[in-house]
């Protein structure tokens, strides 16, 4: 597969980020949210907020969240089983795979990569979303936010991900959305590919230091030789 940048190797597979990269997951945090705030007697927050606390995992959007409403921290220890009860009644039911995502993939997999979705979502989220929007089996392995002991943007996702797809860091791209994403993958090692339409945290992701970024997905399938 020809690339929108030169990578200093040839890359033989891709880590792909989930919410904001694959899936628009907003509408499913928002309602969520929206329930758990509701619950525990507090104030909504509005959807544009919500776009930018998203990306560190769900502990710390929570965190994030009571925060941003001026609540008790200590609220935490309430909010964050109430947060899981309500997100997994509505996984998936208010998210949409992003125009080019499908054709993306199908041209990654087409050019021989193995293929990792590593995302700071809980397991236990991640894989019936992706089920849900039937990008699961487009996929090797897939890690969460809770598979290791630490997560993006810390590089230790990243090396454990290359370990399991046998690739090395410097051959496998990262494909996020996000600094997060960026971060982790400079401290990793592995070149990294950063979609314009996501979330990182309410700023431009052609501001982030990135080897390139696409607008769609299927720009890789409009790469690819054929």
């Amino acid at each position: 597969m020809q690339l929108p940048f030169t990578p200093r190797f040839p890359v033989q597979a891709a880590i792909v980020d989930l919410d904001g990269t694959l899936v628009d997951t907003l509408g499913d945090f928002h309602a969520a949210l929206a329930a758990t705030l509701a619950e525990l007697g507090l104030p909504p927050l509005g959807r544009e907020a919500i776009a930018r606390l998203v990306g560190k995992g769900s502990e710390h959007l929570i965190r994030a969240v009571l925060a941003e409403v001026h609540a008790d921290p200590g609220l935490y220890e309430a909010a964050w089983p109430a947060y899981q009860r309500h997100y997994l009644a509505i996984n998936g039911r208010h998210a949409s795979v992003y125009p080019g995502v499908p054709q993306g993939l199908r041209a990654m997999r087409a050019a021989g990569w193995k293929l990792a979705c590593l995302t700071n979502k809980p397991l236990g989220f991640a894989r019936p979303l992706l089920a849900h929007t039937g990008l699961l089996d487009s996929f090797d392995h897939v890690f969460g936010g809770d598979s290791f002991e630490r997560k993006k943007p810390d590089p230790l996702p990243l090396l454990r991900t290359c370990e399991a797809l046998g690739s090395q860091p410097a051959r496998t791209l990262m494909v996020g959305d996000s600094s997060n994403d960026a971060a982790a993958a400079r401290a990793a090692g592995c070149p990294v590919l950063l979609v314009t339409y996501g979330y990182n945290h309410g700023q431009p992701a052609r501001e982030v230091d990135a080897d390139a970024w696409v607008d769609s997905l299927a720009e890789l399938a409009a790469l690819s030789p054929g």
